[in-house]
């Protein structure tokens, strides 16, 4: 973590679903209102979300930065300790002062400090005040007789949405809060994650967006994302082939997914230390890659920049079929229903782009007919966007995998005959995955036949009046819709029965 120049930033405005709150012994982690506990699936996406995910790899893996036991020597994730409000509180001196709480902090000198006591990282440490409900973070943490000493140090009020000044670091660079953004294994084991998850990203750009305070960075590029940004599994990820504890978490990223809050490595998630981990499993989590991410507008959720409180509604809106396989070229129907509000209206886009394009397809901006593109896009898989008009936070998906379409087949039968010369024999055709099944029939190459090879039409076969040489000819259906599609079957003329004239004897 870096502190650099301060730098005020933009907001982001939205709403989403009712927000619950996490706890944490007695005290909820923030209110259930809190930006942190807000659900954001409903969320429009950024108009930025491409540009940011490319900056920060989208071929490179979510990497979970928890687990259990050692690595390197050193325990895995950020460790915390919880305490009752009796603990002993301790003076702290911090090197960026002016922008730290000064205390005193109710943290134990013996507390578990990131990394290990040994760590040259960013050696966090974490306490949680049980009764009071009061969170102490300090970075770069180093404890000294009957005090601490730091890099920066803040406190927070579990049961308040209020912010740090605008402006001002915290123990992370985003100057957020870090606990409430650390999966807890007593998550898992209670079944659910009710928060949005913390997480980083090698470069970021100088100025910072609601609800982070502080900036880590000189780079000024629009394609760099700000500290604060929000991103989410995207709805079209499938999760079913994950472990019970792995789905529980790609839920969590999918339901309230994931705050930028320091520079680090690309998609690191972070969790508590804990020796329940199992880290092989975790592990199954590195084959998601960026790719698999969208940023999302938070708009409307601010209610006072200086709050982590977010606006809530009960609009809703969801879209059917939910997903759906669309060959190149074809069409597909989606309906979107809108809960919440009388107001029916819903706007479309594909991929974030309005009304969608080329490369993604197209889909009617107001009654959801989707128009796949001409070749299959990469990804493969693009996800449609229903937008209440109501409550433009209010977004329902639909995953739409574009595929090419299955080949042109035909059959022939019967697939061998013979028929005797002058005579007639009937074969029928059968062609699939084309729209039009007609067929072109041929006898030797020759649409129709003729009359030395015998003719067909309609399937219908005569046989020549004389067995011709060869006497076996090849009666072919060619498809009307893929001309290079046929099937043949092999006919073999013989003579027809000889009524040989007879002279009656004259008696």
């Amino acid at each position: 973590m870096r502190h650099l120049t301060f730098v005020a930033g933009f907001m982001w405005l939205a709403t989403a679903a009712w927000a619950q709150a996490p706890t944490e012994g007695s005290c909820t982690v923030f209110p259930a209102d809190n930006i942190w506990n807000t659900r954001i699936d409903q969320l429009p996406v950024s108009p930025n979300s491409s540009t940011w995910v490319n900056t920060i790899g989208p071929s490179s893996p979510l990497h979970p930065d928890f687990g259990s036991g050692l690595y390197d020597g050193a325990p895995i994730g950020i460790p915390y300790v919880t305490v009752p409000g009796t603990q002993t509180k301790y003076p702290a001196t911090f090197t960026y002062q002016s922008e730290s709480d000064p205390g005193p902090y109710a943290i134990p000198l013996n507390a578990p400090i990131e990394g290990g006591s040994s760590s040259t990282g960013d050696r966090h440490v974490i306490s949680v005040d049980t009764n009071n409900c009061i969170l102490y973070e300090i970075w770069d943490a180093y404890p000294q007789t009957a005090s601490w000493q730091g890099g920066s140090g803040a406190i927070f009020n579990l049961l308040s949405d209020a912010l740090r000044p605008a402006g001002w670091t915290s123990a992370d660079a985003a100057g957020l809060p870090i606990f409430p953004g650390l999966v807890r294994y007593d998550e898992i084991a209670a079944g659910a994650i009710r928060h949005a998850i913390r997480f980083t990203a090698p470069q970021t750009q100088s100025t910072y967006v609601w609800p982070a305070r502080h900036e880590a960075s000189s780079l000024t590029g629009s394609q760099y994302p700000p500290m604060g940004a929000r991103f989410r599994l995207k709805a079209s990820v499938d999760i079913p082939g994950f472990s019970p504890a792995n789905q529980i978490i790609l839920t969590a990223l999918k339901q309230y997914g994931m705050m930028l809050a320091d520079n680090g490595s690309s998609w690191y998630i972070s969790g508590a230390t804990d020796s329940r981990w199992d880290n092989d499993d975790l592990h199954n989590l590195t084959t998601l890659t960026g790719s698999d991410f969208e940023a999302v507008d938070v708009s409307p959720l601010m209610v006072d920049p200086n709050s982590g409180q977010a606006a809530q509604t009960s609009v809703a809106v969801s879209v059917s079929p939910a997903s759906a396989r669309v060959p190149v070229d074809s069409r597909q129907q989606f309906a979107a229903m809108v809960t919440g509000s009388s107001n029916q209206s819903v706007t479309w886009d594909v991929n974030g782009a309005f009304g969608g394009n080329g490369t993604v397809g197209f889909i009617d901006s107001i009654n959801g007919l989707y128009t796949a593109p001409a070749s299959v896009p990469s990804p493969s898989t693009v996800d449609l966007h229903a937008t209440s008009v109501a409550a433009s936070s209010a977004v329902g998906q639909a995953a739409v995998t574009i595929t090419n379409p299955p080949a042109v087949t035909i059959t022939i039968s019967p697939a061998s005959a013979s028929v005797p010369a002058g005579q007639t024999r009937r074969f029928a055709a059968t062609v699939q995955n084309a729209s039009v099944t007609t067929v072109i029939w041929e006898v030797n190459g020759v649409t129709g036949g003729n009359s030395t090879v015998g003719k067909i039409i309609s399937g219908l076969y005569a046989a020549p009046s004389v067995v011709p040489t060869p006497a076996t000819v090849t009666v072919t259906a060619v498809s009307t819709a893929a001309p290079t599609k046929s099937a043949s079957a092999s006919v073999g003329i013989t003579r027809g029965r000889d009524v040989a004239a007879r002279s009656i004897p004259v008696k």
